[in-house]
C-alpha cells in the first residue's frame, strides 16, 4: 500500500490551471523527486498535499486513509512534514526552541519526551553545536538544516522538501545531501522538489516531471532525463 497517494487532483484559480488530474503513489520509504520549469505547479502540489490549498477535484490519501478534507494541522499530526523553499524559522527563538515548538505542537510529542527527541534530531542533522543559537542569525546551510530538522521534529512518515538545496555552494550541497540520504536510509519517505539535479538524483529512485500542472512523466531518473520531451520542456533543448 502507498504511504501517500494522489488521484486526479486538480486545482484552478479562475482561468489558470495549476494542477490538472495529478495522480501518483509514493511507496513507504521511497524517495521521489519532482522537477519542472518555473510555474509548472510544483510548490502548488505541495500546498495541496499539506492542506494549505484544497483541490477542486480528486483525492489525497495517506496510508490508505482519505485526508482530502483534513486541515494542515491534522495532516501534520498524521505524519506529513514539510520544509519550505525560503527558510521560515522563529528567528527570535533558539535552534532548539524551534524544534521544541515543532515537536510539541506539530508532532504532539509528550512534554517529557520532547527534549530528548529534539536533541536527537539536532545531532542527526548536524545542528547540536548550534542548539542555543538564535535561529534568525544562522548562515544559509544551517537554516536549511533547521528547516529539515523542524520537519523531522513532527515525527513524519513523509517529508516534503521544497528546493532545500537551492542557494548552497557545491560543498554545502554535498553536506546536506549526505544528511538527507541518512534520514532516507532510516525509512522515512521523501517527496523532493529540486532544481539542483545532481543533489536530487543522489537520493531519489524515481523522478516525476510536471509541466503546466500536468504530470509529463514518472520513471527512473536516467530514463526521465534522457527523454526528448523532458529535455525540450525542462532543459530548453530541442528534441
Amino acid at each position: 500500500m502507498a504511504i501517500l497517494s494522489l488521484r486526479d487532483v486538480s486545482k484552478r484559480f479562475g482561468a489558470l490551471t495549476v494542477a490538472e488530474a495529478v495522480s501518483f503513489d509514493l511507496a513507504p520509504g521511497e524517495a521521489l523527486g519532482i522537477i519542472g520549469p518555473n510555474g509548472a505547479g510544483k510548490s502548488t502540489l505541495f500546498n495541496l498535499i499539506t492542506g494549505s490549498l484544497r483541490p477542486d477535484r480528486g483525492g489525497i490519501g495517506l496510508d490508505g486513509r482519505d485526508i482530502t478534507a483534513e486541515t494542515p494541522m491534522q495532516r501534520c499530526a498524521s505524519g506529513i512534514g514539510r520544509s519550505f523553499q525560503i527558510p521560515q524559522p522563529f528567528g527570535h527563538l533558539s535552534v532548539y526552541e524551534n524544534l521544541l515548538v515543532a515537536a510539541r505542537f506539530g508532532g504532539g510529542v509528550d512534554a517529557a519526551q520532547a527534549p530528548g527527541h529534539c536533541m536527537d534530531i539536532l545531532r542527526r542533522t548536524g545542528l547540536a553545536a548550534l542548539a542555543d543559537r538564535k535561529a534568525g542569525g544562522l548562515p544559509l546551510l544551517s537554516r536549511k538544516r533547521l528547516e529539515l530538522a523542524r520537519a523531522m521534529a513532527t515525527k513524519p512518515r513523509v517529508i516534503l522538501l521544497d528546493e532545500i538545496a537551492g542557494g548552497l555552494t557545491e560543498a554545502e550541497c554535498g553536506e546536506l545531501v549526505a544528511t538527507i540520504r541518512a534520514i532516507h536510509a532510516e525509512g522515512t519517505a521523501i517527496l523532493w522538489i529540486e532544481h539542483v539535479l545532481h543533489a536530487l538524483t543522489a537520493v531519489v529512485t524515481r523522478l516525476m516531471v510536471l509541466n503546466f500542472g500536468r504530470v509529463l512523466m514518472i520513471g527512473p531518473p536516467d530514463q526521465v532525463m534522457a527523454a526528448p520531451e523532458v529535455r525540450e520542456i525542462y532543459l530548453g533543448i530541442e528534441a
